[in-house]
């Protein structure tokens, strides 16, 4: 274990500081603006110079022809927050649009598509009970993973500045007093198929948290029929996780109308490359365009 864990988000908020000083971190600019659709205010994030992230990615690919190159192992050191347990370690996001985004990697080699263990969910714990913000996983690459690598991911709030938590969390949080701890429903206001639970996890170690999520995560794969072995998952999925809820979307496609989605996507934040996706985004709305990705129900 790295030093206490117990300040983990001020070495979050230290590590960034010094990466960006450094110029280790390569943050992506993006303007932004609000989307309102179906009472939910989706943040459309507009990026300024993509063609960073594009050049890294020509170069990302370049190496991954290289055998089997992997930006995880190593990891940069200038990126390297913590030590999570002896399994999982903790670093930043290099290409961050929101400061203090933060990867939970596995030390060796695991596939994404692998199911999440305890031993993953445990250290996802760690992080997200000290971090005000939204944990997700991105299962595959038909659910907009671009590393192969095992990776979950905690962002913190507010996802923009002039907004609080993050976009679909309004129609969420309406079913809190509806349904009991654990209980798996899909949300009839939402286009595509998903579902959602509460949990109440106050007071509770990461281990004991780890055990709770896994069991609701497991019986969640059940409730919408994602095939998978036990160990590995055929089907492609977004995993959305907060300190009160958590929510899965089943996968059929990374993108629709050229616009890559991942789980931030139905969190309720979108990325777009230039004006020609923003003004499709218009044209389409964005729940047609989850709808598209997933599963319409």
């Amino acid at each position: 274990m790295g030093n206490n864990n117990l300040d983990l988000w001020s070495k979050i908020s230290a590590t960034t500081i010094q990466a960006l000083e450094e110029k280790a971190l390569k943050p992506i600019e993006t303007q932004y603006e609000f989307l309102k659709e179906n009472n939910i205010d989706f943040i459309i994030r507009i990026l300024d110079n993509i063609q960073r992230k594009e050049q890294a990615k020509k170069k990302q690919k370049k190496h991954q022809k290289e055998a089997s190159y992997n930006p995880f192992l190593p990891y940069e050191d200038k990126l390297y927050v913590d030590d999570l347990g002896d399994s999982h370690v903790c670093i930043l996001n290099k290409y961050n649009v929101v400061n203090n985004h933060v990867l939970i990697i596995t030390r060796e080699f695991e596939p994404q598509e692998n199911l999440l263990t305890l031993k993953d969910l445990e250290s996802f714990w760690q992080v997200l009970r000290q971090v005000s913000g939204l944990g997700f996983y991105n299962a595959g690459p038909l659910a907009g993973a671009s590393q192969p690598h095992k990776h979950l991911q905690v962002i913190p709030f507010p996802l923009a500045p002039n907004s609080q938590g993050f976009p679909i969390e309004n129609i969420v949080l309406k079913y809190r007093s509806k349904l009991s701890d654990h209980q798996i429903i899909t949300l009839d206001e939402l286009p595509y198929v998903q579902a959602i639970a509460f949990h109440n996890l106050l007071g509770k170690s990461s281990l004991e948290c780890a055990k709770i999520i896994e069991e609701i995560y497991q019986k969640m794969l059940d409730y919408l029929a994602i095939e998978n072995d036990g160990k590995t998952s055929r089907g492609n999925y977004n995993l959305l996780v907060t300190k009160q809820w958590m929510m899965m979307i089943p996968r059929r496609q990374p993108k629709a109308q050229s616009i890559s989605i991942n789980s931030l996507g139905f969190a309720g934040a979108l990325l777009v490359k230039n004006q020609e996706q923003l003004d499709i985004i218009k044209e389409y709305k964005p729940l047609h365009i989850l709808k598209q990705v997933g599963i319409e129900q």
